[in-house]
Protein backbone atom coordinates (compact mmCIF):
# COMPACT_ATOMS: atom_id res chain seq x y z
CA UNK A 1 0.00 0.00 0.00
CA UNK A 2 1.43 3.41 -0.94
CA UNK A 3 1.55 6.43 1.36
CA UNK A 4 -0.55 8.46 -1.09
CA UNK A 5 -3.37 5.95 -0.72
CA UNK A 6 -3.14 6.10 3.08
CA UNK A 7 -3.14 9.90 3.13
CA UNK A 8 -6.10 10.10 0.78
CA UNK A 9 -8.03 7.66 2.94
CA UNK A 10 -7.30 9.70 6.07
CA UNK A 11 -8.43 12.86 4.27
CA UNK A 12 -11.66 11.18 3.20
CA UNK A 13 -12.27 9.89 6.72
CA UNK A 14 -11.71 13.36 8.21
CA UNK A 15 -14.12 14.94 5.72
CA UNK A 16 -16.75 12.32 6.58
CA UNK A 17 -16.27 12.95 10.32
CA UNK A 18 -16.60 16.72 9.83
CA UNK A 19 -19.70 16.31 7.67
CA UNK A 20 -21.40 13.79 9.98
CA UNK A 21 -20.72 15.88 13.08
CA UNK A 22 -21.75 19.11 11.34
CA UNK A 23 -18.34 20.69 11.91
CA UNK A 24 -17.71 21.75 8.31
CA UNK A 25 -19.01 25.30 8.82
CA UNK A 26 -16.79 25.78 11.87
CA UNK A 27 -13.75 24.62 9.94
CA UNK A 28 -14.66 26.87 7.01
CA UNK A 29 -15.05 29.79 9.41
CA UNK A 30 -11.53 29.16 10.73
CA UNK A 31 -10.21 28.97 7.15
CA UNK A 32 -11.98 32.21 6.19
CA UNK A 33 -10.71 33.96 9.33
CA UNK A 34 -7.15 32.99 8.44
CA UNK A 35 -7.72 34.07 4.83
CA UNK A 36 -9.08 37.44 6.01
CA UNK A 37 -5.98 37.96 8.14
CA UNK A 38 -3.61 37.04 5.31
CA UNK A 39 -5.41 38.78 2.43
CA UNK A 40 -6.34 42.00 4.24
CA UNK A 41 -3.06 42.36 6.10
CA UNK A 42 -2.07 43.34 9.61
CA UNK A 43 -3.55 46.84 9.39
CA UNK A 44 -7.11 45.64 8.72
CA UNK A 45 -6.70 42.62 11.01
CA UNK A 46 -5.90 44.99 13.90
CA UNK A 47 -9.33 46.60 13.49
CA UNK A 48 -11.21 43.30 13.09
CA UNK A 49 -13.28 42.33 16.13
CA UNK A 50 -14.74 39.06 14.85
CA UNK A 51 -15.75 37.13 11.75
CA UNK A 52 -18.83 34.97 11.25
CA UNK A 53 -19.59 32.73 8.28
CA UNK A 54 -23.11 31.47 7.65
CA UNK A 55 -24.06 29.72 4.40
CA UNK A 56 -21.51 31.66 2.37
CA UNK A 57 -22.38 35.00 3.94
CA UNK A 58 -19.37 36.50 5.69
CA UNK A 59 -20.02 39.08 8.40
CA UNK A 60 -16.99 41.03 9.58
CA UNK A 61 -17.23 43.17 12.70
CA UNK A 62 -14.81 46.10 12.61
CA UNK A 63 -13.73 48.63 15.26
CA UNK A 64 -13.45 51.51 12.81
CA UNK A 65 -16.38 53.05 10.96
CA UNK A 66 -13.95 54.83 8.60
CA UNK A 67 -12.32 51.53 7.67
CA UNK A 68 -15.74 49.92 7.25
CA UNK A 69 -16.77 52.66 4.79
CA UNK A 70 -13.52 52.32 2.86
CA UNK A 71 -13.80 48.52 2.60
CA UNK A 72 -17.46 48.73 1.53
CA UNK A 73 -16.33 50.10 -1.84
CA UNK A 74 -14.30 46.97 -2.57
CA UNK A 75 -16.50 44.17 -1.21
CA UNK A 76 -16.69 42.24 -4.49
CA UNK A 77 -12.92 42.36 -4.90
CA UNK A 78 -12.46 41.22 -1.28
CA UNK A 79 -14.77 38.24 -1.87
CA UNK A 80 -12.77 37.32 -4.99
CA UNK A 81 -9.43 37.62 -3.18
CA UNK A 82 -10.62 35.52 -0.21
CA UNK A 83 -11.94 32.75 -2.47
CA UNK A 84 -8.72 32.78 -4.50
CA UNK A 85 -6.71 32.45 -1.30
CA UNK A 86 -8.97 29.60 -0.13
CA UNK A 87 -8.84 27.96 -3.59
CA UNK A 88 -12.59 27.40 -3.46
CA UNK A 89 -15.74 29.48 -3.49
CA UNK A 90 -16.72 29.64 0.18
CA UNK A 91 -17.59 33.32 0.50
CA UNK A 92 -20.54 34.51 -1.59
CA UNK A 93 -21.30 37.85 0.08
CA UNK A 94 -19.63 40.03 2.64
CA UNK A 95 -21.23 42.31 5.19
CA UNK A 96 -19.16 44.79 7.16
CA UNK A 97 -20.48 45.89 10.55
Amino acid sequence: MSNDYNLQSIKDIMQDVLRKNKLENGMQELDVTNAWKQVMGKGVWTYTLSIKLNKGNLTVYLKSSALREELNYGKEKIVTMLNQYLKQKIVKKIRLI
